[in-house]
């Protein structure tokens, strides 16, 4: 059976500190890399998994969906090289502001647009979610999306430093309950492990 390897990042809006397609270039290439003595050993590289980058921008001016992958152009004559063009996958998601209209062309950018929205209350996105894609909604997903529109609340009352700070903070502790370690939650959450740990532990002492 086939496998592959997906990392999902959400941004706020297009960066202005760097060119986003080039960290998204940059994580692909660790997923390939990092692969090597975990997923194969030696030189097994038909053993390689295929990657995906799905990045979420919020704020755009447009919705919008590119598939960024690798492409064989022939410059003098064609040989059929062996191998897989389709290992390396970046997928950029652009959402406007704006919430578009239910239409099959928008179905992803509606349903993500809705799911992120701030401005949505939980029941509405829930109606959304579930009268218009059929999404069954099972008691962990209602609390999930009640704690996200919690989380925007908590961001336009004290600040988005502040509220993204406290979401970091539930998403830790959401994840530590699920039953993931403090190591895969640091790679998850790009924080040193050590962080990750104490955060765990406050939060205990605070619910002793």
């Amino acid at each position: 059976m086939s496998q592959i390897i997906i990392n999902v990042e959400a941004q706020k809006d297009e960066p202005n500190g760097y060119d986003i397609l080039n960290r998204a270039i940059f994580y692909v290439s660790r997923m390939i890399s990092s692969q090597k003595e975990r997923d194969f050993s030696n030189s097994n590289y038909n053993d390689i998994k295929r990657v995906y980058s799905i990045w979420v921008c919020m704020n755009m001016p447009e919705n919008s969906l590119e598939h960024i992958h690798l492409v064989k152009d022939s410059i003098v004559n064609s040989h059929a090289w062996k191998g897989k063009l389709d290992l390396v996958n970046i997928v950029m998601i652009g959402l406007a502001k704006e919430l578009p209209k239910h239409e099959e062309k928008y179905e992803l950018h509606r349903l993500l647009g809705a799911l992120l929205s701030q401005d949505l209350t939980a029941n509405e996105k829930l109606d959304i979610i579930g009268n218009e894609y059929a999404i069954p909604m099972e008691k962990d997903f209602r609390e999930d999306v009640s704690i996200m529109c919690n989380l925007s609340q908590k961001i336009k009352e004290t600040g988005i430093e502040t509220g993204i700070e406290m979401g970091k903070r539930e998403m830790i502790m959401k994840m530590y309950n699920k039953g993931y370690t403090a190591a895969q939650i640091a790679d998850v959450a790009e924080m040193d492990e050590k962080k990750i740990k104490d955060i765990i532990k406050n939060a205990e002492l605070l619910t002793v």
